[in-house]
């Protein structure tokens, strides 16, 4: 398996998907990385000789993904709860946080429902 940025990619799929391992990057980033290394998308990883390897790992090199991008994530929702924003609240109360409804939705913010009694629907 080929290491990029302390994440093992799949060796079994194509270069432009295994980019997409790594945290920060979707698919149309993995295409322009391999666009401007000159890299073959459509190449599997084990294919990759060491050149191309570490032309892909200077590209990659170029954006904040991985560690870098998910302290910079947590430091901005840090940020926004100190500051007592609107999504700063949302946060803190472990609700959804982009204005979705919570009267019957919400189960993945909000935790299993609790049942309270005489509770009519």
């Amino acid at each position: 398996m080929a290491r990029i940025k302390g994440v093992d990619i799949p060796n079994d799929k194509h270069v432009e998907i295994s980019l997409t391992y790594i945290y920060g990057i979707g698919r149309n980033l993995s295409k322009k990385i391999l666009a401007d290394a000159g890299v073959e998308p459509t190449k599997k990883v084990k294919d990759l000789d060491n050149d191309e390897l570490n032309k892909v790992r200077d590209e990659v090199g170029k954006y904040v993904v991985e560690g870098d991008l998910r302290r910079d994530v947590n430091m901005n929702i840090k940020t926004k709860m100190e500051i007592n924003s609107y999504q700063g609240t949302r946060h803190k109360k472990g609700l959804p946080v982009r204005g979705q409804s919570t009267r019957s939705n919400a189960r993945t913010r909000k935790g299993k429902g609790k049942t309270i009694a005489n509770k009519k629907k």
